[in-house]
């Protein structure tokens, strides 16, 4: 047996175990020094186990020329399929608020709530979808079902809209609810999926894994902000120009070119093995009082196989020690405990990262509560302002695509520019680490709404002085919308560095088993976002607002007598004391590259492999 795998103590102790699951004997030991191994192991509903993240075909078996799947050719595919998939969801974004305003007859306030709720309850639902795909199908059909599912909704749309254009009927009104809502499930299954099946196309034990890993993840989210650039410019030219059938059938026609991408790279693909239900090992807890029995130790399989499908084995570490009880093996178990009785130690780490990976990715709901903002916030700034560039006036809903545009250029200089200058700083050979990046988001998106304060505080001022307090509706001419670039460019920026790092990080710090939850805590955090950004506006509302003494509340309807610029402080307040909760948190954080088990094997074992794509 290896050094580097969990071994058992060579005497086991006879002392009884107290109620912390530690004898006075061994008392101030580490509980990570008592190991059992068995060669018995079997998952619960008769699993077996398989070497922790080996690549395997679609038909689960091992790949036995690694040089002929996976790499930059499969990920290609996997880019074309999110960036059409993208330009479906966002293009559905953009327009549903203006369908539903004007061919379906909804007050504007109940339009932009029902999308609002459709965007977070995509994403919040991508927990689901990173469950299903860990836990029994795999991250390939759980792409395939949802996706199809997806491409199926979008062509109801286009069916909905055939027909002539009337008030709607409450029958109408409750199918396209539904359908509205079945897309964001079909979209939850997908999203946290994609990122993480792309990852999995390269080999671990490249040398440049590392390198490769993080150039996908920024390729990965430049297909995806491709996608949102084509359905804020040409799906609305399209509805502007065709009408609204025109509009939703080009989404249907996206979301189609998205799963022929996807399925004709399936012979290319790697895949990993669905591990079983987390839920299930997360539940298996000990119930027995430990004074009842004697203390053998912490419970864990020999070699370097885990009981766990997809996964490697991961060493005891002293955090949450309450879990430990878990994974405590008394004599009363027997030689062949019951799995449904006893976890192993990898287990019970599993439920510890993701534990752990909680606080770094909650900071991460600030910056999407003020992307959410602006979406709404943005957009009535610039129904005021000037929106012609040159000869060309541009409609207000395509101010949007320069977040996009801003996002796309970065990402094409991140290499040439950022990450040299940076490397001469950090030292870092990446330029910043994961959670640095994250940081840097998370500090541009705070310069983002202080000049939002700051211009907004303008704006009104000009509107004021000018004569515009009431015609709110009326744009200024001599003040132009692209002074809200600045601000757009800024929100770029940080949602490049800090959903990018993000996503890089939890693929890599999550566990091999549940890779897909972990990149849903990205989603997750999104989702939440989204419905913040509704509780908050309601509560600013409900606070700064009083009709029965004609007080305007600061997200008045009327822009030029409401108070945005206070309601950009309160985010710049919220955003800060948010960046403070990272930093403590990210100073507490340890990477886990270095605990994982089987590392020097797995180089070793480098030598003997095919080259792979990586």
């Amino acid at each position: 047996m290896s050094s580097s795998e969990i071994k058992s103590p060579e005497v086991l102790p006879e002392t009884p175990a107290t109620h912390d699951g530690v004898s006075n004997s061994t008392h101030g030991k580490k509980l990570g020094i008592y190991f059992l191994e068995s060669d018995n192991r079997r998952m619960a509903f008769g699993r077996g186990y398989a070497v922790g993240a080996t690549p395997v075909n679609i038909r689960g078996k091992p790949i036995p020329d690694l040089s002929k799947t996976g790499g930059w050719i499969a990920a290609l595919f996997i880019f074309g399929n999110e960036m059409a998939e993208r330009m479906a969801y966002f293009g559905l974004s953009v327009n549903m608020v203006a369908f539903m305003f004007y061919i379906m007859h909804r007050p504007f306030a109940s339009s932009s709530n029902a999308v609002n709720n459709f965007l977070g309850i995509s994403q919040v639902s991508s927990v689901l979808g990173g469950f299903l795909a860990d836990a029994y199908l795999g991250r390939y059909w759980t792409i395939a079902i949802f996706a199809t599912i997806y491409l199926a909704d979008q062509c109801d749309q286009l069916s909905l809209l055939l027909g002539t254009c009337e008030p709607a009927k409450s029958w109408q009104m409750l199918y396209l609810t539904t359908v509205l809502y079945v897309t964001g499930f079909g979209a939850a299954g997908i999203r946290p999926c994609v990122s993480s099946f792309g990852a999995d196309q390269f080999d671990e034990r490249s040398e440049n894994y590392k390198s490769h890993l993080d150039r996908f993840f920024n390729f990965f989210y430049l297909s995806v902000t491709t996608g949102a650039i084509v359905a804020f410019t040409l799906v609305v030219y399209i509805q502007m120009k065709h009408g609204w059938g025109s509009a939703f059938g080009s989404l249907a026609i996206a979301m189609g070119m998205s799963n022929m991408l996807f399925f004709v790279g399936t012979p290319l693909y790697r895949h990993r093995l669905p591990g079983g239900s987390p839920l299930t090992r997360v539940a298996q807890k000990r119930k027995a009082p430990f004074s009842s029995s004697e203390l053998i130790g912490l419970y864990e399989v020999p070699g370097k196989r885990s009981a766990i499908k997809g996964s490697g084995k991961i060493e005891h570490t002293d955090d949450f020690r309450c879990l430990d009880k878990a994974a405590l093996q008394l004599k009363e178990d027997g030689v062949d405990p019951s799995p449904w009785r006893l976890c192993t130690v990898t287990q019970v780490e599993e439920v510890k990262i993701l534990i752990k990976l909680v606080p770094v990715s909650a900071c991460t709901i600030m910056l999407n509560l003020v992307l959410t903002e602006y979406l709404t916030l943005s957009v009535q700034q610039a129904y005021t302002l000037n929106t012609h560039l040159g000869h060309l006036k541009l409609p207000v809903t395509c101010m949007p695509v320069f977040p996009g545009l801003s996002i796309f250029l970065i990402l094409s200089l991140y290499y040439s520019v950022f990450v040299p200058i940076s490397r001469r700083i950090t030292s870092h050979p990446r330029g910043a680490s994961q959670l640095q990046r994250v940081g840097i988001g998370l500090a541009f998106s705070i310069f983002s709404v202080a000049w939002a304060a700051i211009f907004e505080r303008y704006r009104r001022k000009y509107a004021i002085e000018h004569g515009y307090e009431v015609s709110f509706l009326t744009p200024m001419p001599n003040l132009s919308a692209y002074w809200l670039l600045i601000q757009y460019c800024l929100i770029g920026i940080a949602e490049v560095f800090c959903v990018v790092g993000l996503l890089e990080f939890l693929y890599e710090e999550a566990p091999d088993a549940m890779k897909s939850i972990g990149s849903a805590y990205a989603a997750l955090a999104g989702g939440i976002g989204c419905f913040a950004a509704s509780i908050l506006n309601s509560t600013v509302q409900s606070v700064t607002g009083n009709p029965g003494k004609r007080q305007q509340s600061w997200l008045s309807q009327n822009i030029n007598t409401g108070r945005f610029e206070y309601f950009y402080c309160l985010l710049t307040v919220l955003s800060v004391i948010n960046f403070c909760a990272f930093l403590y948190s990210a100073s507490r954080y340890k990477y886990r590259a270095e605990h994982k088990f089987g590392i020097q094997e797995v180089v070793t074992s480098k030598q003997n492999t095919p080259t792979s794509r990586t």
